[in-house]
């Protein structure tokens, strides 16, 4: 399967932040990265509780983030 990271931190305003909290992406929060679209397109995504979504690369960015499975870790 993919990289697994753990959110340790989110650089964003308080709006956003929040509605990341709300689709399962905060501070905590485990979640692999499945697949990553070519040319820097988006992330395909599951956090812990299954939840499947894709992200632009753009927010990623602004995810603290540790690997902790996957990548080397």
């Amino acid at each position: 399967m993919g990289t697994s990271v753990r959110i340790v931190g989110i650089v964003l305003d308080s709006s956003v932040a929040a509605w990341l909290a709300a689709v399962g992406l905060q501070e905590g929060e485990e979640v692999t990265v499945l697949r990553r679209a070519a040319l820097g397109g988006p992330l395909h995504i599951r956090t812990s509780s299954g939840g499947e979504f894709a992200i632009a690369r753009e927010l990623a960015a602004h995810l603290d983030v540790i690997v902790v499975r996957g990548a080397n870790a």
